[in-house]
């Protein structure tokens, strides 16, 4: 048996496929990974695409586009591999990514997931915003990266090559053991897309697991193939997926501080969109925080579970500080000038 699978989850995404996926072939050995392309539902002619041009490629059709997070989840059910990576369609790969990652993994059995360099394609030496290398959260719950800090991108210089333990690894290529990420119960279906990796890394934090950034292997990622940064949907999807998480996972005392303080910063950001003109985008945020209320009764179960089963408490990944007030207030616009990560 191969020991990786590469599982490509694609929506209407043909000409994304007809860019990106000879990288990935040509960079991936056959004898060590099978790459999956799992359809989401498409209507153009990705699956014909595939099958006529790639024939060594395995397409799994799923029928209908049950989103990233639910995609991915019926997409590794039944596969039985040791590792799995999730890889965008929308990302080039380069010479020895997969090795590089895999054999970090077989070398550190503390280690149940990674996450390469991330560049963007568009200016590659910049890194790019969805994982840059290595994703972290602040005190409130906001996400952020080294290299990426809110919309400010650094240049790569190679500041941050060091191997480095994270919060959470982008899944735009994320490398995890498969079996972890079937016993952490996988993604949230009902997050749809957007931050349902972070909440998984979440749990696999919380139970004593380790996630890495290792920035020799590296990839190029276009990003907002399939949301724009500005678009409402997005918005929605972030603040909303950002609240049931915190409500999942952060344990009290410091779940109620934190939202108090997230009822004053999430309309200051739907104020700050209206002053901007982006009526749509403030009544996205807004949206996301009715909705969050109505979901987070059926959540109750949910975060006594994992709650019982966190005996770390905060993960020692998680920022002490508020990135809003150091970024807007004190002026810290880069990853390397927040220092010690610890929460306490």
């Amino acid at each position: 048996m191969k020991p990786t699978a590469i599982v490509i989850l694609n929506w209407n995404g043909r000409k994304l496929l007809e860019q990106f996926l000879p990288s990935v072939l040509q960079y991936s050995p056959p004898d060590e990974a099978d790459i999956i392309v799992a359809d989401n539902g498409s209507t153009d002619d990705s699956i014909a695409f595939v099958k006529n041009q790639y024939p060594s490629v395995i397409v799994q059709a799923l029928g209908w586009n049950y989103g990233f997070a639910e995609g991915y989840n019926r997409a590794l059910a039944d596969l039985n591999y040791p590792y799995v990576v999730l890889l965008n369609s929308d990302v080039e790969v380069t010479p020895d990514w997969l090795r590089t990652g895999i054999d970090y993994l077989e070398a550190h059995d503390n280690v149940a997931a990674l996450q390469p360099k991330i560049l963007s394609y568009r200016n590659k030496t910049l890194f790019e915003y969805a994982g840059a290398c290595g994703g972290f959260l602040d005190k409130n719950g906001y996400p952020f990266c080294r290299g990426r800090i809110l919309n400010r991108i650094e240049p790569d210089a190679g500041q941050y090559d060091d191997v480095l333990p994270v919060f959470w690894a982008t899944g735009a290529c994320l490398f995890i053991r498969l079996q972890e990420f079937k016993d952490a119960g996988g993604f949230d279906a009902a997050f749809f897309a957007h931050q349902e990796e972070i909440d998984l890394c979440w749990r696999l934090n919380a139970c004593g697991k380790q996630i890495v950034c290792l920035p020799q292997s590296v990839v190029y990622h276009v990003g907002g193939a399939t949301l724009e940064k500005a678009n409402p949907q997005k918005d929605y999807l972030n603040f909303r997926n950002n609240l049931l998480m915190l409500y999942k996972n952060l344990p009290d005392p410091y779940y109620s501080k934190v939202m108090r303080k997230r009822f004053f910063l999430d309309y200051l950001s739907a104020i700050h969109c209206l002053l901007k003109g982006e009526c749509h985008n403030a009544w996205a945020i807004c949206k996301a925080r009715r909705d969050f209320l109505r979901m987070k009764a059926q959540y109750q179960a949910v975060r006594n579970e994992n709650l019982k089963q966190n005996p770390i408490g905060i993960p020692d990944t998680m920022l002490p500080q508020s990135l809003i007030w150091s970024y807007y207030l004190n002026g810290k616009k880069k990853f390397s000038e927040y220092g010690k990560r610890a929460m306490g």
